[in-house]
């Protein structure tokens, strides 16, 4: 089935206009759906929709907005469709930053920007190679899901791909000052030693990153489960603890992982490999 569009519009330079569509990047991230059952009958348990009186039926559920405690102002889904931002259509880009001025904590879903038709190609061809070498994102908003969003557009991480990238943005109030949390952090004093064998664990353990070779573990362990318990198979062994030693000194433990490092156990090629540090 082909991909279905999350936004279509322009996007809007001076007085430079390309009609785009914008994709998701990425897939939902799959996981084993569990219901609630009753353990006695085994049957599925329903949620019905109940206030203070009693049962409630579907059509007198209306959307509310609480302005002060228990007080609602109701609002109709048409009054909210008609709220018709320019910029569910429109994306003006507001400046152009340099890639390097802004922070990963900001960057949220990644999507794809394609022209709207082929007419429009030559004018994104231009603007990625534009943006390619000027290692720059131009920064506008859009409005799609309900919302509106922060956005980047730059040129794609390979050459060689299509189109542009888009990546939703958090807004300043959505990031947490990290003095909230890191304020009563000590500093202490690195020497060089310390930081030569640190440096030489991460030489050491340095490879060509490889995504395929990483599975999500948790799921595949959770279906084995739910198979085993289906077919009334002994449940699986879980998997033994791992020691953790207490640190110490972090020289000796710098050494250790150094020594664990130039002699690493015999894997199959492509398997995942996980360092403790």
């Amino acid at each position: 089935m082909p991909a279905r569009p999350t936004w279509s519009g322009s996007i809007q330079i001076s007085v430079v206009s390309i009609a785009v569509r914008i994709f998701p990047a990425t897939n939902p991230p799959r996981q084993v759906e569990f219901h609630l059952i009753d353990r006695r009958t085994h049957k599925r348990v329903h949620h019905r929709n109940v206030d203070d009186s009693g049962e409630v039926d579907q059509a007198d559920i209306v959307k509310g907005y609480e302005y002060a405690r228990d007080q609602y102002v109701e609002i109709d889904p048409d009054e909210l469709k008609s709220l018709r931002l320019p910029t569910a259509t429109t994306m003006q880009i507001h400046q152009f930053v340099k890639a390097d001025e802004l922070p990963e904590s900001l960057f949220d879903r990644p999507y794809f920007v394609a022209p709207k038709d082929d007419t429009q190609a030559k004018a994104l061809s231009v603007m990625r190679e534009a943006l390619q070498q000027t290692a720059t994102f131009g920064i506008g908003e859009i409005a799609f899901s309900g919302r509106e969003h922060l956005v980047a557009i730059g040129a794609p991480p390979d050459p060689k791909q299509k189109g542009l990238m888009l990546y939703l943005l958090r807004y300043e109030q959505e990031l947490r000052d990290p003095k909230s949390v890191l304020s009563g952090m000590k500093e202490p004093s690195v020497n060089a030693q310390e930081l030569n064998l640190a440096k030489q664990l991460i030489h050491s353990s340095t490879s060509k990153f490889d995504l395929s070779a990483y599975k999500d573990d948790y799921e595949a362990a959770v279906v084995k489960l739910v198979n085993a318990k289906r077919k009334g198979k002994p449940l699986p062994e879980p998997e033994p603890a791992q020691p953790r030693a207490k640190v110490v000194n972090i020289m000796d433990a710098l050494r250790k992982s150094l020594a664990t490092a130039d002699h690493p156990a015999k894997e199959k090629k492509g398997a995942k490999r996980k360092t403790a540090a």
